[in-house]
């Protein structure tokens, strides 16, 4: 089986304000960085969306996946479980489900381990991320993060 380590980070300059993420994947020999800015979005959503691309880039199906990730929000709602009882309530009252629904779809293809690392503590790897997230966000041209606007539209924020 392929054994795939993965580094994260969401980054937005206000909240909500222009975000990114940064995403390191490592597979023996080769390593992959990715990046990308949003307008307007907000740091839970960037946290949430490397890991969903990172998930995402991975070729193999049932891959042995150990993501690190600084997010609180994103780690413990899948290691402390809250992420089932969300999805049973069809996301009702929570934030991101269209977030949240993607990366159901992407979770399931793999064997995957969440491992939280503290943030700006001097992990090489989660400091890179979030380097790359925050230069992603500073970007011209950034990509509108359409989610949140529609859940600004329906009211959904809320």
């Amino acid at each position: 089986m392929t054994e795939i380590t993965v580094y994260t980070d969401g980054a937005a300059r206000g909240n909500p304000g222009n975000g990114g993420y940064g995403i390191i994947m490592i597979s023996g020999k080769y390593r992959k960085e990715i990046s990308q800015g949003f307008a307007y979005t907000t740091n839970n959503r960037m946290e949430l969306l490397a890991v969903i691309v990172a998930l995402e880039n991975i070729k193999l199906k049932n891959s042995n996946v150990t993501v690190y990730s600084d997010s609180k929000y994103v780690v413990d709602a899948i290691n402390a479980g809250w992420l089932n009882s969300w999805e049973n309530m069809h996301f009702k009252n929570k934030k991101n489900p269209d977030l949240w629904m993607r990366f159901l779809k992407v979770y399931k293809q793999h064997n995957i381990k969440f491992v939280w690392v503290e943030g700006h503590a001097g992990n090489l790897l989660n400091e890179l991320c979030d380097k790359m997230a925050v230069e992603a966000s500073m970007q011209t041209n950034l990509q509108e993060d359409k989610g949140y606007m529609q859940s600004i539209e329906d009211n959904t924020l809320l």
